[in-house]
């Protein structure tokens, strides 16, 4: 696969990068820093919020992974322009230049679990109800809908992965990322893991080799240009995780009662029901308890 990433100096896009050149891939690696985290030497800087920096990919390839993008919850209500700029104006400014330059690449987008609306103890298909308490999710989800249009409107070809909750790391240490690298970091600290109520929320859990080896394996087929597709994994509630990283690690587990925006902005629980893109991709390597023994 010829591809361009987009966004590389994040953190599943670092992990992207690394399995396509392990699968031989030719990557442009993109992001808006000075330099490459990682040392590539194939690196440009790019900052998707201005056209003309855009404007300096010829976009030769057969994909285009735009990973470029802020994330969170509650920090998009102090920074909405920020969210807006990057999440929104960035993705027209590449869609722009793609319409114009390569018409017939393929666009791969992540999406999140928070643009649906959390039901408890069911699993959630792609078409499951939507519903949007933060910023972050919202420019998501105009993504995903932008995607559409400019498919609707100029033939441009697109995949998108809703991912959950990812977790691990394949570029050496033990970081893992947002809710499970949170407990992961205090208990290697020593410090005990604290949860919101009781810890009831079930997410679907994915380690970021599985994600990358699903993305990378699907994004090119036929059954999944222009479609949607939830990343699998497995389920756990918060109190689970929490409970497994503490006892590794010798820390306990506190709970404290919900200040008025996180509740507000709590989704319930999230699982996935990954049955459209499990039937193209089949077992995973990963599981969260293994993976926990050896970090």
């Amino acid at each position: 696969m010829k591809a361009i990433v987009i966004g590389a100096n994040g953190y599943i896009a670092r992990h992207l990068v690394k399995a396509l050149k392990e699968n031989r891939g030719e990557v442009l690696v993109c992001s808006n820093r000075a330099e490459s985290i990682d040392s590539h030497p194939d690196y440009l800087q790019v900052d998707v919020t201005d056209p003309r920096s855009v404007d300096q990919l010829d976009f030769d390839a057969d994909a285009v992974f735009v990973f470029a993008g802020l994330t969170g919850t509650a920090a998009g209500f102090n920074k909405y322009d920020d969210y807006i700029c990057v999440n929104q104006i960035g993705l027209l400014n590449i869609l722009d230049a793609l319409k114009k330059k390569n018409p017939k690449i393929r666009v791969v987008f992540p999406s999140s679990r928070l643009v649906y609306k959390g039901q408890k103890d069911v699993a959630l298909k792609e078409d499951a109800e939507k519903e949007f308490k933060t910023i972050y999710a919202l420019t998501k989800y105009a993504g995903e809908e932008t995607l559409q249009m400019y498919h609707n409107a100029f033939g441009l070809n697109y995949t998108i992965y809703r991912i959950c909750v990812p977790y691990g790391n394949l570029l050496g240490g033990s970081y893992s990322y947002g809710t499970l690298g949170f407990m992961l970091g205090k208990a290697q600290k020593g410090e005990s893991i604290t949860l919101f109520g009781e810890g009831s929320q079930k997410r679907t859990v994915t380690h970021v080799g599985d994600i990358c080896e699903g993305i990378l394996k699907t994004s090119l087929l036929s059954q999944t240009e222009n479609g949607v597709f939830n990343i699998g994994g497995e389920t756990l509630s918060l109190l689970d995780a929490a409970t497994a990283v503490a006892k590794k690690y010798g820390v306990g587990v506190e709970f404290k009662p919900w200040n008025p925006l996180d509740l507000s902005i709590e989704s319930g629980d999230t699982i996935f029901d990954s049955t459209k893109l499990d039937a193209l991709l089949g077992s995973r390597q990963y599981e969260f308890y293994s993976w926990l023994e050896q970090v």
